[in-house]
């Protein structure tokens, strides 16, 4: 009975040594910075922390696929380092020696990464999933649409221009009217002058066309 016990142990260690492996096509690197997040408040990585990460991972691949009872133990870890490092994979519930795809693993990491990232109380920048980009905030929709924002500006540019023009046309109309004055009081005195040379030629008595007979007695 120890004998079988033993060799169901043996082989399962064998197994998951076989599945999960650096550089592994369906396996992820998960690197920690403990230090950098907490400073003094840092805890120890420890057997009891990697638990709670095979967990919550496990968490994580219930949720991405439903009917599928997936327990700490599909989640297997290798090639652990004391800087907090490691590898792992994820067996099928169904079938032990069997990895699930990497396009589930990675849809599963991104919809429960907050929980994951709480559960340690580390971020995106501090709990790196390499190879799994980190999580992405939503795009921020403007209320305003950006060709109406456009279409705004160049109108108000136009409006502006408009306005600069009609004020330059009024400011010129209004030289021209202040300027007029000075050429009709010129006008006028030229129409003056001339008239009294008029009249001045007028007034000159031609004694030789006088009827008067004391100028005209020879």
């Amino acid at each position: 009975m120890f004998e079988k016990i033993f060799f169901l142990l043996c082989l399962s260690t064998a197994l998951a040594e076989q599945l999960c492996r650096p550089e592994a096509s369906d396996g992820y690197r998960v690197r920690l910075s403990i230090k950098t997040a907490l400073g003094d408040e840092a805890y120890v990585w420890n057997d009891n922390e990697m638990f709670l990460f095979r967990a919550t991972l496990a968490f994580a691949m219930r949720n991405q696929i439903s009917g599928q009872e997936f327990e700490v133990s599909n989640i297997i870890v290798c090639d652990e380092t004391p800087r907090v490092s490691f590898w792992f994979v994820v067996t099928s519930p169904q079938n032990t020696s069997q990895l699930v795809d990497k396009e589930s693993v990675e849809e599963a990491v991104r919809k429960s990464r907050n929980r994951i990232n709480s559960a340690f109380l580390l971020t995106d920048k501090t709990l790196e999933f390499i190879g799994i980009p980190p999580t992405l905030a939503a795009p921020v929709n403007p209320d305003t649409p950006p060709w109406l924002i456009v279409f705004g500006l160049v109108m108000g540019a136009v409006g502006a221009g408009i306005i600069v023009l009609l004020a330059s046309s009024v400011v010129q109309k209004k030289r021209k009217n202040d300027e007029k004055p000075d050429d009709e009081e010129i006008d006028e005195e030229t129409r003056v002058k001339t008239v009294e040379n008029s009249a001045a030629s007028e007034g000159i008595y031609n004694r030789s066309f006088s009827d008067d007979e004391r100028f005209t007695h020879m």
